[in-house]
């Protein structure tokens, strides 16, 4: 029996059929990594105003607590938390403490201590809304 030729076909893509999967696959590539980055970028922020929120309240806790304001985020630590929170943007714990102005100042004791009122992030970067990170 003579083998037949005709039955004998070679199986595999051709070299167009894979330009084509992987050009569909570029494209589909290039639309998800902007996505996945804004994403990222979006959940960064959202820690950003977490922890913002934690060190203005615990301030607050603080001012009450002491009759005092903190002269800096080291005074929270221990009885306020364990450590500093991390500035999610900047990715370090080195948060811009604002001193209070004499009109701040919560009683005539403190006027001569002054004390952090508020803290922001060190990172002058513009977030999503438009408004730069050390404004939140």
């Amino acid at each position: 029996m003579k083998p037949n030729s005709k039955t004998n076909h070679s199986r595999g893509f051709t070299l167009l059929e894979l330009i084509i999967v992987i050009s569909i696959m570029a494209i589909l590539v290039s639309i998800a990594v902007p996505n996945f980055s804004n994403a990222i970028k979006q959940s960064r922020e959202a820690v950003l105003r977490q922890n913002l929120f934690t060190l203005r309240k615990l301030i607050s806790e603080y001012n009450i607590d002491k009759q005092k304001r903190p002269q800096s985020l080291d005074d929270l630590k221990g009885q306020y938390f364990k450590e500093i929170p991390v500035d999610p943007i900047t990715r370090h714990a080195d948060w811009t403490a604002d001193q209070c102005a004499e009109d701040e100042i919560a009683s005539p004791d403190q006027q001569d201590e002054g004390g952090i009122c508020d803290v922001h992030s060190s990172s002058a970067q513009i977030g999503t809304e438009g408004i730069p990170y050390n404004q939140y």
